[in-house]
């Protein structure tokens, strides 16, 4: 696909502008030799009047130009005059899957990037399954995040399969699903009874089923709205364990909802690939022995529907876990095993007393983590986590020692309960109150406003707003389909404070907000605006499977990690996550941007620098990238 950009007007084009105004017009030069053939008889007086002039107006125009006069602000209006104008046309997007050599860079490529064979057309590099068969089975850690080491990794692109073509746009694309894209089927055969997922034609068909909720996600949400607030913005972030296909999320979309939802790379293939491919925030991820990548105090709601995790297991670490990550005054949804064991204890194989002992330790765990059942009936139970330890009575917990909850990555899960914040009254929400969404987009975060995270305050978090909000207009005058369905999955790989994905927010898109480990902890601020995201070090692959983003956006990315790994390995992630013709949006100095754009090419990659949108004398550039369309020959060397 072209990278349709025009550059600034050509200097042939503006040739007739610079003769008319240097003084070379013809007539004029015709003139001016008449009137000095005329003028030789001229007294000394005038030639010196003359003289006098000419330094004169060459002593004003140092004076200007110093410093001390107005030609640095003259400079500035005219930078300011050009970022206004619309010098760059229309990026051209649509998907064409034809490959267009990059005609606007004659400089070499030192490296230039092959496919990798077939049979890693799925590859998650930290989530393999060959890898993940050497760790060991307890506490699930096989299936947990373990990376190849550098002299493992691949230095290849991952190809598409053979058929792959642009997803359905939202909302078509959470109810259908390309079949080449995705050539899974076992889903349809495993869950045929549950209404996951049905096989038409070339297409998957979600009918928004799950295996505790046959007759459909919008049922089972309007039961939970009988006890949860889910219409009226209080409730924006939500967590699912174990999430299947996601169908859960994908209908909690429709209540304006944002749920992060995690599955492992398991037996059931793709569940995580079909969510992000439907549209729906998803990750490869597991309740095991490391901590969730989530600061604490992030989600409204959790959810477990039949997920399988054993609640009680190791004095109650997982949901310990959760309760990290809940809110005070958030929601937790158990539907499957323990509940309703008296109808289930047949199908499940278990006996009754061990299911009513289950039930009955989850009780306890509840209590010890400040959490009031509001409701039980049937197949589900829901709780509420009290809005502060004031307001709630323990009869025992064993608290955490760190005195940092946000501290997870790579981190071992404890059986402890994490501190609520210090209140001073029993009505005050511990850690800060909310708004409801979409109010709390812009408010300022009580995470900022107590001071929490150094160096942000009240003026520089509504400063990075406006920072955000212009520059993302500026990215929606360069891709014109920016902020419509053709973007629908997108990360911002190092979010600060959301205020790129603030900026977008929109019904039509989603953004993943990665804080990457060694920057600063800004991840609680964005959850306490109502977006999501993860922490990450992107020196690792992410977890997630290939082609499941179509923009990705890297500000300052390069110059943060250039110090920390290789380039190279950054870039071909990002090819790996990048859907084919995705757009990635790279904002960083321009030394930098150069590396950046030379490896690139190399990796079927077009790229175009532009101006910051202050105009060409600040040193930060911008630069745009489309990958191209190719796919798999369909051939393995895997003899």
């Amino acid at each position: 696909m072209s990278l349709k950009i025009d550059g600034r007007t050509p200097l042939s084009a503006r040739a007739p502008f610079l003769l008319r105004t240097s003084g070379c017009d013809p007539d004029l030069h015709m003139a001016s030799k008449h009137h000095l053939s005329s003028s030789r008889g001229r007294s000394p007086v005038s030639i010196f009047i003359v003289l006098g002039l000419c330094c004169f107006f060459y002593l004003l125009g140092v004076w200007q130009r110093s410093g001390f006069g107005k030609g640095d602000g003259f400079a500035i209006e005219m930078n300011r005059q050009q970022m206004n104008c619309n010098v760059v046309s229309t990026l051209d997007f649509e998907p064409h899957h034809i490959y267009v050599p990059n005609s606007d860079s004659s400089e070499t490529i030192d490296k230039v990037f092959e496919p990798c064979d077939v049979r890693y057309t799925d590859y998650t590099p930290c989530q393999e399954q060959d890898r993940a068969m050497a760790f060991p089975r307890e506490n699930m850690i096989y299936r947990e995040r373990h990376c190849p080491p550098q002299e493992e990794k691949l230095h290849c692109l991952i190809p598409a399969p053979k058929g792959y073509t642009i997803p359905f746009p939202w909302p078509k694309s959470r109810d259908y699903v390309y079949y080449a894209n995705v050539p899974f089927k076992s889903l349809t055969v495993e869950k045929a009874n549950q209404n996951w997922v049905e096989f038409q034609g070339n297409v998957f068909k979600f009918p928004g089923g799950g295996t505790m909720f046959p007759q459909g996600a919008d049922a089972y949400i309007k039961e939970l709205a009988l006890v949860i607030p889910i219409a009226d913005g209080s409730i924006r972030t939500a967590l699912d364990t174990g999430c299947g296909v996601a169908s859960w999320g994908a209908y909690m979309l429709k209540r304006n909802v944002l749920t992060m939802s995690f599955a492992p790379r398991d037996n059931h293939e793709a569940q995580v690939q079909f969510a992000l491919e439907r549209g729906v925030p998803a990750i490869i991820g597991v309740l095991g022995s490391i901590k969730l990548a989530f600061p604490s105090r992030a989600f409204d709601m959790a959810q477990c529907s039949r997920c399988l995790i054993p609640w009680t297991a190791d004095g109650g670490t997982y949901l310990m876990e959760v309760d990290r990550v809940l809110r005070p005054g958030g929601y937790w949804i158990l539907s499957g095993p323990p509940i309703n064991w008296k109808t289930y204890y047949r199908t499940w194989k278990r006996t009754k007393e061990d299911l009513k002992a289950e039930q009955s330790r989850i009780e306890e765990l509840a209590e010890s983590l400040c959490w009031e059942k509001k409701y039980e009936k049937g197949d589900l139970a829901i709780w509420r986590k009290k809005i502060n330890t004031k307001s709630c009575k323990r009869k025992f917990a064993k608290f955490c020692e760190s005195l940092d909850a946000d501290d997870v990555w790579y981190k071992k899960m404890e059986a402890c309960v994490t501190p609520f914040p210090e209140v001073k009254s029993a009505n005050q929400v511990a850690g800060g109150e909310l708004k409801k969404f979409p109010a709390r987009l812009y408010e300022v975060p009580p995470r900022v406003a107590n001071g929490y995270v150094p160096g942000v305050t009240s003026k520089s978090y509504e400063e990075d707003n406006k920072l955000w909000k212009k520059r993302v207009n500026s990215y929606k005058r360069i891709i014109k389909l920016l902020g419509t369905t053709r973007y629908r999955n997108i990360m911002d790989m190092n979010a600060g404070l959301g205020g790129f994905a603030a900026a977008l927010e929109s019904s039509k898109l989603w953004v993943m907000n990665v804080v990457p480990t060694i920057a600063l902890n800004t991840l609680g601020i964005i959850y306490e605006r109502g977006l999501i995201g993860i922490y990450h070090d992107w020196c690792e692959g992410f977890s997630t499977y290939p082609r499941t983003y179509d923009l990705l956006h890297a500000s300052g990315v390069f110059s943060l990690y250039q110090d920390k790994c290789e380039f190279e390995d950054i870039l071909l992630e990002m090819d790996r996550i990048l859907r084919p013709e995705g757009t990635v949006i790279f904002r960083d100095e321009v030394d930098v941007l150069n590396k950046v754009s030379k490896i690139a090419r190399g990796m079927r990659w077009e790229t175009k620098m532009m101006d910051h949108e202050d105009g060409p004398l600040v040193p930060e550039k911008v630069l745009i990238a489309v990958k191209q369309y190719w796919v798999a020959n369909g051939t393995s060397t895997d003899e």
